[in-house]
């Protein structure tokens, strides 16, 4: 009777940093030795497909690891979280991050090395961290609307795994001049503020888009708390100047910059707002709710610690 844990091994193969190619064989032998049944899954074009295949089948398996990028991880924990509310009970994931900005993992210092991530893997400890949701999708750690924002969805792969994180300078520098603010009215934990801006994120890390995340001074991965930062349409030059130098030197204490730590936002604009979540394309809403569902993945780290700045 074969009594061996198994893992789900979920893979990118077109991943931003193709890297893992040749450390396949390495990494699953790393599962094996430690006592795994190793099954591949290669994702798919259509993330709703790879979230149902987690869903219809994660249940199985012992430990569920993605390779990927931030991509692949939020198709991973949206399968997960699906599928937990159904059978009441945790699935255990673990994160080897090959794609081309790893924003995610580098908040968590997780090993760029797809070998060494492996082995933290097997020999780390399991974690709790806190999972957005954004009307009926799932986010593992940024919302985000607004100037820019449509960078990470738009730049083609071929560009950003040659570029790297020059490809989103590089496609930020040209829709400079498209910058479209909203009138909106937001919530946050019952507080009300209201005005035009130009971009919003809510936030759960310390990197977005590849840079330091600019809201996140204070921020804990399970705390139950969201790092929301709203940016007013600037009026004249001086004010835009104002708001680029409050960001560069990540001073939020400008009056055109609105910075909030709360678990639940709602936020109602008269138009349809596109939202992007972990990096891909979440829909359009002219009014939205979004809620932090606490400790609700269960990660496998190298270190604890890093879980509270």
């Amino acid at each position: 009777m074969n009594l061996k844990k198994k893992i789900l091994f979920v893979i990118n193969p077109k991943a931003g940093r193709t890297v893992i190619k040749s450390d396949l064989i390495e990494i699953i032998d790393i599962f094996e030795n430690a006592g795994y049944l190793v099954s591949i899954y290669l994702t798919r074009e259509d993330p709703k497909d790879n979230a149902d295949y987690l869903y219809k089948n994660a249940a199985d398996y012992d430990i569920v690891v993605c390779a990927g990028g931030d991509g692949t991880l939020d198709n991973t924990v949206s399968g997960i979280m699906k599928l937990e509310r159904e059978i009441k009970r945790r699935i255990h994931m673990g994160y080897i991050p090959c794609g081309s900005t790893n924003d995610y993992a580098r908040s968590l210092k997780i090993s760029l090395n797809p070998v060494e991530a492996a082995r933290d893997i097997v020999d780390g400890i399991i974690c709790h961290v806190d999972v957005g949701k954004l009307e009926k999708s799932f986010f593992i750690y940024v919302a985000a609307f607004g100037a820019f924002t449509d960078l990470s969805y738009s730049t083609p792969q071929n560009l950003k795994n040659t570029l790297g994180h020059a490809a989103y300078i590089l496609g930020a520098i040209g829709s400079l001049a498209k910058l479209k603010p909203y009138h909106m009215k937001a919530w946050f934990d019952g507080e009300i503020i209201e005005g035009d801006y130009i971009y919003g994120q809510i936030t759960n890390s310390l990197s977005v888009g590849g840079f330091k995340n600019f809201g996140a001074r204070h921020m804990e991965f399970s705390d139950g708390l969201f790092e929301t930062v709203l940016i007013k349409n600037p009026q004249n030059p001086i004010q835009l100047q104002r708001i680029i130098g409050s960001l560069l030197t990540e001073n939020l204490d400008d009056e055109l910059i609105v910075s909030r730590k709360a678990s639940k936002i709602a936020i109602k604009c008269k138009e349809e707002v596109p939202w992007t979540l972990d990096g891909e394309y979440g829909g359009s809403y002219k009014s939205t709710r979004v809620y932090n569902i606490r400790k609700a993945v269960s990660i496998i780290l190298k270190d604890k610690s890093v879980l509270t700045k």
